[in-house]
């Protein structure tokens, strides 16, 4: 698939919005993307998390894992392909961990996948976890890389699709100045 077969794919499930957003960290932007739009339609999960399967179908990949919630889907989808199980981390007072009974084998190679990254903060946190257990990180990928190739993990990063995100401090938004609309937040997490 092309950048724009992706970025249709995006908007036609409503998971590339246009408009005035409030961020989670405060900030606002004419554009969000909700990748938990995309991942309601198995057709289009599986198209997406295809191109990650490609990148890293001769790396040897053991495990893949991903963070609660938004890697959740996408591990799975990408470990059916690969032929390999998958788990996830989750939080547990504030922390990333593995829970469930989850493990990873020492020298086990894991691929690590998110579905959205900005600033690469949860998908570090899985990293350094697979990293404790003595696995080895084989890469990561993501549906989106918001950072538009800004983020660096220390390890191959395969975007579906990668893209800039603006955002302006709430003093600074033209919409806010124009008068036109009031930020709308469609996140799921609560403004820190």
């Amino acid at each position: 698939m092309d950048q724009k077969e992706i970025l249709e794919i995006f908007k036609k499930s409503n998971a590339l919005l246009e408009g005035h957003f409030l961020l989670t960290s405060g900030r606002h932007s004419d554009r969000y993307m909700q990748c938990a739009q995309v991942l309601r339609f198995p057709d289009y999960t599986e198209k997406l998390c295809k191109v990650i399967v490609d990148a890293y179908k001769d790396a040897g990949v053991e495990l893949v894992i991903g963070p609660a919630m938004g890697g959740i889907l996408v591990a799975y989808e990408v470990a059916r392909q690969l032929g390999v199980p998958n788990i996830f981390a989750e939080r547990e007072n504030g922390k990333m961990t593995l829970r469930r009974n989850f493990s990873i084998e020492k020298g086990q190679k894991v691929l690590v996948v998110e579905d959205v990254v900005t600033t690469g903060g949860s998908v570090q946190e899985v990293i350094d976890i697979v990293r404790e257990q003595g696995g080895e990180v084989v890469g990561v990928g993501v549906l989106v890389d918001r950072s538009n190739g800004k983020v660096d993990l220390g390890v191959k990063l395969c975007p579906v699709l990668s893209m800039e995100v603006v955002s302006y401090e709430a003093a600074d938004c033209p919409m806010c100045k124009a008068g036109e609309s009031e930020p709308y937040k469609p996140g799921s997490r609560s403004l820190k």
